[in-house]
C-alpha cells in the first residue's frame, strides 16, 4: 500500500470520512457522507468506494451494519497527503504569547516549558506534554549561591544561551554572605566553561585540592566535595516529562469507558516510558506525528503524539500533545509548531 494507490474519488471519500469522524466521533455511512459534504455522486458509489478503501486498509467498521471508521493508515494518509496546513488564528497566537511570556519572566526555562504543556492542553483539548531541555552538554557560564535561610542556599546555574537552573543546597550552619561568595568564586574558577556532564563526572577531582581560610566557607565547600555528583545528577538523568491537565482530554468520547480512562491514567504514571519515547524526538527537526501502532508500544496503540523540538543554543527539548488518534490534526499541528517557536525565541 502506497500513498499513490488512491484515485481522486478515493481521496475525497477518505478525507470526508476522516474529518467527519474527527468532528463527531461517530462512524460514517455513505448517505451521511453524500449529504454532509454535498458530493455529486450517489450513496451507492460512495458505499462501493468505502468498500475499496476498507480493502486497502484505510477504513474499518465496528460491526456489519455500522458506518466506517478511519484506521491508523487513514490518519497517516490524511496528515501526509490530504490535510491542508492551518494558519493559527490571531487570538490563539495571542493567548499562547501571553501565557508563555509570563513564564519567561521568571528566568527559568523549566517554568516556561511546564507552562507550555499546560496551555497546549487547554488550547488543543488534548493532554499537553513537554520535556525539559537536555542539559548534559550545556556549558556552565557561571554560578551563584544565594542565601534562602539559615539552613538553605540556592545554587543558581547560568548556562549558555541564558538558560537558568536552580538547586537547593542544605547548609551546615548559617553562613554570612561573604562565605557564600567565597565558595561561589572558587566554584566558578574550577567549573565555569565546562559542560554539566563533565562537571558531574569530574567534580571531586576539580575540588579536592582546594583550601579556604574561611572555616565556614571551607565547610560548605566540603559539601560539594562529598556530595557533588548527587548535586549534578539531574543533568545526566532521564529528562522530566511535564504534563498538562488530565481533565481536558478525559472529557473526550474515547474515555467515557472506565477501562479506557484507567489505561490513560496508567500511561501517565509511566513517566519513564513517555520520557524514552519523547527523548528520541528531540534530535529531529520539524513537527513529528506518530499515530497508533507506529509507536511500537501497546500502551499507545489508540493514541497520537504530536511534538516539535525547541532549541535554546545547543540544548533542545520537546513540546507537544498526546490524545486519541481522532484529533483535529490541522489545529493541533499549528498550535504545537507555534509553541515550539515561541519557546525557542523567548530564550534567544
Amino acid at each position: 500500500m502506497t500513498k499513490e494507490s488512491l484515485n481522486e474519488r478515493e481521496k475525497t471519500i477518505l478525507q470526508a470520512v476522516v474529518e467527519a469522524y474527527i468532528a463527531t466521533a461517530e462512524p460514517s455511512g455513505s448517505r451521511r457522507i453524500v449529504q454532509q459534504y454535498d458530493l455529486d455522486i450517489s450513496p451507492a458509489t460512495v458505499r462501493n468506494t468505502m468498500a475499496d478503501l476498507e480493502a486497502k486498509g484505510y477504513l474499518t467498521h465496528p460491526h456489519t451494519s455500522a458506518g466506517r471508521l478511519p484506521t491508523d493508515a487513514a490518519y497517516r494518509y490524511y496528515v501526509d497527503v490530504l490535510m491542508g496546513r492551518r494558519r493559527l488564528p490571531a487570538g490563539e497566537r495571542a493567548r499562547l504569547e501571553k501565557e508563555l511570556v509570563g513564564a519567561e519572566t521568571t528566568g527559568e526555562l523549566e517554568s516556561l516549558v511546564q507552562r507550555a504543556a499546560r496551555v497546549l492542553g487547554l488550547l488543543t483539548g488534548e493532554l499537553g506534554l513537554s520535556v525539559g531541555p537536555i542539559l548534559a552538554e550545556a556549558t556552565l557560564r557561571r554560578l551563584d549561591l544565594v542565601p534562602i535561610d539559615s539552613e538553605k542556599a540556592l545554587l543558581v546555574l547560568t548556562l549558555e544561551s541564558g538558560v537558568v537552573r536552580t538547586i537547593y543546597v542544605h547548609l551546615p550552619t548559617a553562613l554570612p554572605p561573604e562565605s557564600l561568595r567565597a565558595v561561589a568564586t572558587v566554584l566558578n574558577e574550577r567549573l565555569a566553561g565546562s559542560t554539566l556532564r563533565e562537571i558531574h563526572g569530574t567534580l571531586l577531582e576539580r575540588l579536592r585540592d582546594l583550601h579556604l581560610s574561611d572555616a565556614s566557607a571551607a565547610e560548605l565547600l566540603n559539601i560539594f566535595v562529598e556530595s557533588g555528583p548527587e548535586i549534578f545528577e539531574w543533568a545526566v538523568s532521564p529528562d522530566d516529562v511535564h504534563l498538562g491537565a488530565i481533565s481536558v482530554v478525559a472529557d473526550q468520547p474515547e474515555f467515557t469507558s472506565g477501562d479506557r480512562l484507567r489505561a490513560l491514567m496508567q500511561l501517565i504514571e509511566r513517566r519513564e516510558l513517555l520520557a524514552s519515547i519523547l527523548r528520541g524526538r528531540s534530535i529531529r527537526e520539524g513537527t513529528q506525528i506518530t499515530i497508533g501502532g507506529e509507536h511500537g508500544a501497546p500502551e499507545l496503540a489508540d493514541l497520537t503524539i504530536v511534538t516539535a523540538t525547541y532549541s535554546v543554543g545547543s540544548v533542545e527539548g520537546v513540546v507537544g500533545v498526546i490524545g486519541p488518534t481522532r484529533m483535529p490534526y490541522d489545529k493541533v499541528i499549528a498550535l504545537v509548531d507555534y509553541t515550539s517557536a515561541l519557546v525557542s525565541n523567548l530564550n534567544d
